[in-house]
């Protein structure tokens, strides 16, 4: 009689029935966890700026009373302590809700997946600096040329970019909307001194000027920087033109630039300045220009009121 034997199989489990490879070796890539707020260091160079503005109060009074609702993305460090990716804002405003640690989603990334994600969770808030734009298109756009055949689940560009070819510059036009040239003004930015690059942003120069400036050497822009504050002026896109080919030809200097800056300009109104020196002994501390402007047009409007009487 033939003895009966216990036979082993080696069954796959119902998740691995029901799942690819892919799905199952993502699914080992990441978890959830509640993160000391200490153990999370920035983004190295990260190009979006964390202010403590009204929307950030906003924010803080309301991880104060519900916490955080969309967990940060977080990636481990090799040593020990982890990498903000996405959540700047949540871990700031965390900070000032007197939080001590933040949901976060752990993941494995590599430097340039961690950029790529970074740069593109950022770009989509309501508003970006030029600067910020600057340097996180320029951040993914080295990120994108150094992947060889990037993963598709990062960015949906990468079927193009191997059926069509198409440059990284194009690729990232067409995902942030923007064109080839303006991904290479904003670019050009970066090359702006800070003193002139927060300008931009303020409003004060506008993008075609300040990518002209941006081919000045740094010593002559902050020589730009400084006349620009004595004489209270800002470049036009011809001035500027005007002071990037006096550089290329090895020409432009101090004198140089003061004489671009203070020609006039078209459709100029003629202005009047008195030296701040000479009228600062008639306003107390702390006068704001305009305050001095409004002033002294008061004062001559009563000395010629005084001068009519006069006449009469």
């Amino acid at each position: 009689m033939a003895k009966s034997r216990e036979i082993k199989l080696n069954l796959p489990a119902a998740d691995d029935l029901f799942s690819t490879q892919e799905e199952r070796d993502e699914a080992k890539r990441e978890y959830v966890a509640d993160i000391p707020l200490t153990e999370i260091s920035d983004f190295p160079n990260h190009p979006y700026k964390v202010k403590q503005d009204e929307s950030m109060l906003e924010l803080a009074a309301s991880i104060r009373e519900k916490g955080v609702v969309n967990p940060a993305l977080v990636r481990p460090k090799p040593e020990g302590g982890f990498e903000m990716v996405a959540g700047h804002r949540r871990k700031f405003a965390s900070e000032l809700a007197g939080k001590t640690v933040m949901p976060c989603i752990v993941r494995n990334l590599t430097d340039d997946e961690a950029t790529i994600i970074m740069v593109d969770s950022n770009l989509q808030r309501e508003k970006v600096l030029p600067s910020e734009k600057a340097f996180a298109y320029k951040m993914k756009l080295d990120a994108m040329k150094r992947q060889q055949g990037f993963r598709s689940d990062l960015t949906s560009a990468t079927l193009l970019q191997r059926s069509e070819k198409k440059s990284s510059r194009q690729l990232l036009a067409e995902e942030v909307g923007e064109s080839h040239e303006q991904i290479r003004k904003y670019i050009r930015l970066t090359e702006l001194i800070t003193p002139i690059l927060d300008m931009v942003d303020e409003g004060k120069i506008a993008m075609r000027p300040a990518v002209e400036l941006s081919y000045l050497p740094k010593e002559q822009q902050q020589v730009l920087f400084d006349t620009m504050e004595l004489e209270d002026c800002t470049p036009s896109h011809a001035q500027a033109i005007k002071m990037r080919k006096f550089a290329e030809a090895g020409k432009l200097n101090e004198d140089v630039i003061l004489s671009i800056m203070t020609e006039e300009k078209p459709n100029q109104v003629e202005q009047f300045k008195i030296s701040k020196k000479r009228i600062d002994k008639y306003f107390s501390p702390g006068t704001t220009p305009k305050q001095m402007e409004d002033t002294i047009i008061k004062a001559l409007e009563l000395y010629r009121r005084r001068e009519r009487g006069r006449e009469r």
